[in-house]
């Protein structure tokens, strides 16, 4: 290589260093998506909702600016515990035509691909409830969706600009996109409805010590609607399960599937729309 050659060439080594745009304005690139490690396919054994959902929140909470994580659910510095709060104010407001908007911002921290399957899971509320999530401009309550350690969020709204984590790194996936903003609009998971008992049975001797308030029986607001097996709230089989035995077993029929949801149900549509008061079809 000739002297020349050679002074070319570290220039272009020394602008690609230092012109590198900073990680904060940082966009993924396409051949960064390619390699991403969320490529919204999953083996079937690796579907389950909520085995999505410990894989991603090994680390939640540890970040010096996040809030207390229970399970998938931010815990409010301001609340002693878990109740609902939708009979209380938590609900997101709706407006003059009957439409509930709720703004939202996603982070740039994501790739194309990642947003375009948030994007679907935020559009899929649109076609079937009253629910429209918005692109926030200068509302002052909005969910801000971020990649954070793991998967999260608040239960209904909060006010402000409430985060909702959907780690790059095992949350970008259409069914827990919907599970985290479900809680958003205010609802819990399935296994902890106050008549849960009728239709499963917990098994604390399986469960991951410490876990244990993941199973908790809460005084929920059912809207009339049955226990679903099928809804995309519902944890699987074998979750927090520390010896590989069943944590969840539906009763009677103990064969019946839980946490296998790939989008929200029919009864999850169905209570949105009552919660919300929504005059789709039911």
């Amino acid at each position: 290589m000739s002297p020349l050659s050679l002074f070319t060439f570290t220039c272009m080594v020394l602008c690609a260093v230092h012109c590198f745009p900073s990680e904060e304005s940082f966009e993924v690139s396409d051949e960064q998506e390619e390699d991403s490690v969320n490529d919204n396919s999953l083996k079937e054994e690796e579907s389950d909702i909520s085995t999505l959902l410990e894989k991603a929140n090994k680390n939640v909470g540890q970040g010096l600016d996040e809030p207390t994580v229970i399970g998938d659910i931010a815990i409010p510095t301001d609340l002693g515990n878990a109740d609902p709060c939708t009979s209380r104010g938590c609900k997101w407001r709706k407006s003059k035509n009957g439409v509930v908007y709720v703004p939202y911002r996603i982070s740039n921290q994501f790739s194309s691909r990642e947003r375009s399957v948030i994007v679907r899971g935020l559009n899929s509320f649109k076609a079937s409830t009253c629910v429209q999530f918005i692109r926030r401009r200068r509302q002052r309550d909005y969910v801000y969706i971020q990649s954070r350690n793991g998967c999260y969020s608040f239960v209904g709204r909060r006010g402000g600009g409430q985060v909702v984590s959907l780690s790059r790194r095992g949350c970008v996936y259409h069914q827990i996109v919907q599970h985290e903003l479900l809680h958003a609009l205010g609802f819990n998971h399935e296994q902890t409805r106050s008549d849960r008992d009728q239709h499963v049975r917990i098994l604390l001797q399986n469960v991951i010590r410490g876990m244990e308030h993941n199973f908790n029986k809460i005084n929920t607001n059912n809207l009339g609607t049955p226990y679903d097996y099928g809804s995309v709230m519902h944890y699987g089989r074998y979750a927090f399960s520390r010896n590989r035995q069943p944590t969840i077993v539906p009763i009677p029929n103990s064969n019946v599937q839980i946490g296998r949801a790939t989008q929200m149900s029919s009864n999850d549509i169905l209570r949105i729309n009552r919660l919300y008061g929504c005059r789709k079809s039911e």
